[in-house]
Order: structure tokens, then sequence, then C-alpha cells
């Protein structure tokens, strides 16, 4: 069946994009600090990385699909191939919060200031300056592009290949070409994916806090993106089928879909208690002082989002029925959405905005117009193509799916 955007689905995106934007500009206007150019350019960079990682995990999970050979997920790779969609415009957006950084139009990374890297200077930071073979513009711009580059190539390439195995003319029991030339793809993508989700993490977020590092952060970034792509093609999956499409995918598809919503909420929660507790017990300065500020002037929204993006999918999702019930799924899933967010701008605000930082009309603002953005831009990737690929050898077992 092929997918029309609604015009309640055109008039929500029009209204969260609007909102957004004026509760933006009112955020902006009404803030007196010297910190609001800061400010602007700190959640452009929240936003910009938490809704293009959330595109570059649906292309992880469809490349994982192709490598792990997953029949189940079939009738669902339409979904994440639209989520995969986000990914030029959210590239954008972090380029041009890259631009500006080196030419100085803002200091959220404080180590592309020359300053701190010149001896001569009052400004001169010893740790920063013995990171310089790293930790240098031109070096800098080249590991983006290339992470942007080769993702996007992957995602080009996944969504070309599979509108083309819809057109194959397939006799009864054959394999597509295409299907077996995509796990091999997979694996590329993963074997390349394994390093740069982590590496890219560093660069773009950790090295906003030049002094501290952890050698947990980058597949505690990673599980994050991971579980919040899941969560949204969870709301999504459950929005076509209320809206009568996707008649392929049964309660034991959202089941699944419900699993790994769990499983990895589950993940990411080990994963910063783990970060946490590592660093807490060794109580080491140059590391401690990464939490110290933290728990100093963002403890309710830093611990906050902790409990809420573990307590809640750990203990409502626990039980068979809840991961196949709407009701139970859907309020968990846009909760922890909103909390994984969070954790995003709880990574970036105390590094940008130090003790100023906020949650306020710019932060709500930015963060609604982007989510209107991006549900706009996928529900757009939906119409251009059947709901449900075809001539995909493990297509016939997906739709029996039964548990």
């Amino acid at each position: 069946m092929e997918y029309t955007i609604s015009k309640n689905a055109k008039l929500t995106t029009i209204i969260l994009i609007v909102v957004g934007l004026l509760a933006l500009i009112v955020g902006l206007t009404t803030d007196h600090g010297h910190h609001v150019s800061q400010r602007f350019w700190a959640n452009l960079l929240v936003n910009g990385y938490f809704y293009f990682t959330i595109s570059l995990a649906a292309l992880f999970f469809l490349a994982l699909q192709y490598v792990s050979e997953m029949a189940w997920g079939v009738t669902t790779h339409r979904v994440f191939q639209a989520i995969m969609s986000f990914m030029p415009i959210g590239a954008v957006v972090l380029l041009a919060v890259f631009i500006a950084g080196a030419a100085h139009m803002h200091h959220l990374y404080h180590w592309m200031d020359p300053e701190v890297h010149n001896p001569e200077s009052s400004h001169y930071d010893e740790l920063i300056a013995n990171k310089g073979a790293y930790l240098n513009i031109p070096f800098f711009f080249i590991r983006s592009l290339i992470y942007i580059g080769v993702w996007m190539f992957f995602a080009y390439w996944f969504r070309k290949k599979s509108m083309e195995e819809d057109q194959l003319n397939l006799a009864a029991g054959d394999v597509s070409p295409i299907y077996k030339r995509s796990i091999f793809m997979g694996v590329l993508f993963i074997f390349f994916f394994a390093y740069t989700s982590s590496s890219s993490a560093w660069d773009w977020l950790m090295s906003i806090d030049t002094h501290w590092f952890s050698t947990l952060f980058g597949w505690y970034a990673f599980s994050g993106m991971w579980v919040s792509c899941m969560i949204f093609a969870v709301v999504l999956v459950l929005y076509l089928k209320g809206k009568g499409f996707l008649k392929e995918v049964n309660d034991s598809h959202i089941h699944d879909l419900g699993k790994w919503m769990f499983a990895i909420s589950c993940l990411w929660s080990y994963l910063w208690f783990s970060q946490f507790m590592l660093i807490w017990y060794s109580d080491i300065p140059e590391e401690v002082t990464y939490y110290l500020f933290r728990f100093e002037h963002y403890k309710l929204l830093y611990v906050g989002t902790f409990f809420v993006n573990f307590l809640l999918p750990f203990f409502v999702l626990m039980s068979r029925d809840a991961k196949r019930n709407a009701v139970f799924l859907l309020p968990i899933a846009l909760i922890i959405f909103i909390g994984h967010w969070l954790d995003v701008l709880t990574m970036v605000l105390p590094g940008t905005m130090f003790e100023e930082g906020k949650l306020g009309m710019v932060e709500i603002g930015m963060f609604l117009m982007f989510t209107g953005i991006f549900i706009f831009v996928v529900l757009t990737s939906l119409t251009k193509a059947s709901l449900v690929t075809k001539n995909h050898p493990m297509l016939d077992e997906s739709l029996h799916l039964h548990h």
C-alpha cells in the first residue's frame, strides 16, 4: 500500500515548526545574558547531532539486519529507510556548527581557539596543546567529512538498491543478487561504523570538555542514538498502523520492536552507570570534574534523565504484553525519546554554557522545530515508495511471523 501524508499530519508538523520557531525567537530576544549567541549554537549542535544520529542509527540497524539475515524486520525496512532520509539535513546543520566554530563565531570547542595552542599567549593551555596533533581544525574537518560522506554513501546505496530490488522480475525461489550484495555492503558499513560511531562522538561531543576523556563515551553515545532511533521507529510504526497502513506488520513485529527498545534502554543505562561508577570510584581529579560540574549545576536534569530513561522502560516494558500494546508502548516511547534528547543536552550545555545553561524557551523551541522538520522529512520519504519492500527473500517469513 502506498502512503500519502494526511492533512492532519502536515498541519501537525507545521504547528511544531512554527511554535518551535516562535519559542526560539522569544527565548533569544528575552535572554539578556552575554552567552545568547553561544546558547543558540549549542542548541543547534544538540539538535543537529540528536536527529542526525537517529538517522545514522537507522542505517546501522538496517545494515545489521542484512548482515545477520534477520527475517522479522523485513516488513519495516521502509520505515528505517525513511528515518535515514534526514541524514543530509542533519549533516548540513552539523557542518554549519563546525564551520562557525572554526570561524570563531562561537566557542563551543575551546580547542579551536589558536590562543590556547600558543605558548606566548596568556590563554595557553598545555594540556590542550599536547592534544594538538589530533585536535586541530584541518584534521577535525577531514575526519568529519569522511564520517559524513561515507555514512551518506551507504545510506544512498541501501535505499537505491532496495528500490531497484522492487522492480526485479524474479522466478519463484530465486534470490535477488541485490540482496547478496546488500549483505556484503552491510559488512563493510558495520566495519567502518564500529570505529567511527565512537570517534565521531569523541570529536563532536567529548572534545567540548577538552580536558576530560572517557573510554566508554563512544559506546555510551552510540547506545543513546540507537535507542532513540528504535523509539522513533516504534512510534512511527504505531502511527502508520493506526492510520490503516502497514497491515503486514502484526503484534509479533511490534513485540520485537518493543524488545529492541527495552534491550537498548538497558544497554544505555548500563553504560551510563558504568562510566559514572568507574570514574567516581577511581576519583582522579581530571576525570571527576566532568561529573562534579554536572552535579553542582545540572543535578536534577542530569540524574533525573538517567532515572527516567532507565526506570520507565525497565519496569513498564518488562512484561510481554506491554511490548505488544500501544497503550503502554506509545507513552513510554514519547517520554524516553524526550529523555534521550535531554541526555544529549546535558552532554553539550555544561561544557559550552557552563553554569548559565538551562532548559528554557530556546532549548524547547529548537527541539520542537527540529522535531517538526524531522517528522515531515521522514513522512515525505515514506510517500516515495511502497511501505513494504518487494522481492526480499525473507519477506514471506516476515509476513508469517508469530510468537
